[in-house]
């Protein structure tokens, strides 16, 4: 009779558990430092920034990322420091997606300018590329190289050159 508990435990465990998934890394949040090279337009000079990225893994090597950036340009019109937020959404393409990633890819970008003598609005767009190098099954070191071409009504074209290096954590 004990034995017949026991088979009857079973399999009603066998039949209450939860089906096996695998788990995959496809998303990921990081943090990066970089360089911005304005090429003084616009009245900013170059500057450093911080990073913070999101990506997203879609399907067939392609990834939908995030990267927004702080950074404190110097303004030469108010001689001062001013303080630049520069959001921008995209998708790159994975050429391997193994332990070293290399990609390309496209942004979408915004750049705001908060400046004593009024603020300034950019909509820009740029292409983009990069490598990761996964230092363990979860973490990854990474640089990228992207050029944007930023339009307003109210300035002329705004150019920028960035490059940056970061660290990345998959879940």
């Amino acid at each position: 009779m004990r034995s017949f508990f026991y088979a009857l435990g079973l399999l009603v465990a066998l039949f209450m558990a939860a089906p096996a998934h695998a788990q995959f890394a496809n998303r990921s949040l990081g943090l990066s430092l970089g360089y911005m090279n304005f090429n003084n337009t616009a009245s900013l000079n170059n500057t450093v920034f911080v990073g913070f990225d999101a990506s997203l893994y879609i399907e067939g090597g392609f990834e939908l990322v995030s990267l927004t950036k702080i950074a404190f340009p110097y303004d030469p019109i108010s001689e001062q420091r001013v303080v630049g937020l520069a959001p921008s959404l995209g998708v790159r393409y994975l050429f391997m997606e193994e332990t070293i990633r290399p990609y390309i890819g496209a942004d979408l970008s915004y750049l705001h300018v908060f400046k004593p003598q009024g603020d300034s609005n950019f909509f820009g767009v740029g292409p983009n590329a990069g490598i990761e190098f996964f230092v363990s099954d979860s973490v990854s070191l990474g640089a990228r190289a992207q050029f944007n071409a930023y339009l307003s009504l109210t300035e002329r074209v705004q150019t920028s050159l960035i490059v940056s290096a970061g660290t990345s954590v998959y879940f």
